[in-house]
């Protein structure tokens, strides 16, 4: 019997498997990638007996495969939080998977954990851009939160890029990094290299968001394009966070210039957190969930189409 761990490579699916492997430990294959790299189970070969835990990528956007590797006979348990419709019933499939606007796949884990491991879900749901919600969940924890507020932005912050060569750390060098702690106060107190370089990487990059330019600017929506540099596509995801934290009335589409088009992440406005997913999957690389969604290539001729429909959005 075998073990596949596949997992989203941001704040909210590393965190969730190391909450699951503090809970389960297994000497399981990792598969995950960049945050937008989510057509994961496509590497899974899975035969019949085997165990494959998908974390924080959409069943949507992985159901043909998913199918393969039930019908091989490997059991699949499946925690998310991204759209998924129709959630498909087999034997072998056991679903968590709640897609409503106020939930991170971290704090379904958590809730399938008893709480067991609260602190890392709370970091994550930071991570996730659920601030408000982070901070009710961590009350009974009753320490100052800001350590894990950042830390979460931190690995929210590592997960983004064209592909690997952009991100500071593989998401699986992260999470084995991550999961030696069964909290994560005990990771800022003992592993202040890594946070270091993510700290680090972050006040440089955030440098070029200056360089950006608002195309449309007004009480109800914001767009603006960043240049073709791996630092605006490390920092696309977190300052769109930010900018939606900023103006929660106001919906964000942050576009990084790259070769042929652009790279999209979209933000809803957190007063209603509806309509991030269905404006991202109008087009052939969209995807996400209903706060936030993403294009993974936007064609420059498609960019006046985009701009039409994401005026018309979240009115």
């Amino acid at each position: 019997m075998a073990d596949f761990d596949v997992f989203n490579g941001d704040a909210d699916g590393i965190i969730s498997l190391v909450q699951l492997r503090l809970a389960d430990p297994r000497d399981s294959k990792l598969i995950t990638g960049r945050k937008r790299d989510i057509a994961l189970l496509d590497r899974v070969e899975a035969k019949s007996g085997d165990r494959v835990t998908v974390l924080d990528i959409s069943l949507s956007k992985n159901r043909i495969p998913l199918q393969r590797i039930l019908e091989a006979g490997a059991g699949v348990y499946y925690f998310d939080h991204h759209h998924a419709d129709p959630i498909p019933k087999h034997p072998n499939l056991e679903t968590f998977i709640d897609t409503s606007p106020e939930i991170c796949t971290a704090l379904l884990v958590d809730d399938y954990l008893g709480e067991a491991y609260r602190a890392w879900a709370v970091t994550a749901a930071f991570g996730d851009n659920f601030p408000a919600l982070a901070k009710k969940k961590g009350r009974r924890l009753r320490i100052p939160l800001e350590g894990l507020e950042r830390l979460g932005v931190l690995i929210n912050y590592n997960g983004y890029g064209a592909d690997l060569d952009d991100l500071h750390f593989h998401p699986a060098d992260l999470y084995n990094e991550l999961v030696q702690y069964e909290t994560p106060m005990a990771f800022l107190e003992a592993n202040t290299t890594v946070y270091q370089a993510l700290e680090e990487g972050y006040q440089a990059d955030r440098k070029v968001m200056s360089d950006g330019e608002a195309i449309i600017e007004t009480d109800t929506h914001y767009a603006l394009v960043l240049p073709n540099v791996a630092a605006s596509r490390r920092m696309s995801g977190v300052h769109g966070n930010s900018l939606a934290q900023n103006h929660p009335d106001r919906a964000h589409a942050i576009l990084t210039l790259k070769e042929g088009g652009y790279l999209v992440s979209i933000r809803s406005p957190l007063t209603r957190r509806k309509g991030a997913d269905e404006l991202a999957m109008q087009f052939d690389t969209g995807g996400g969930r209903s706060a936030a969604a993403g294009i993974n290539h936007l064609a420059e001729a498609d960019l006046n189409n985009f701009l039409k429909r994401f005026q018309q959005s979240f009115l």
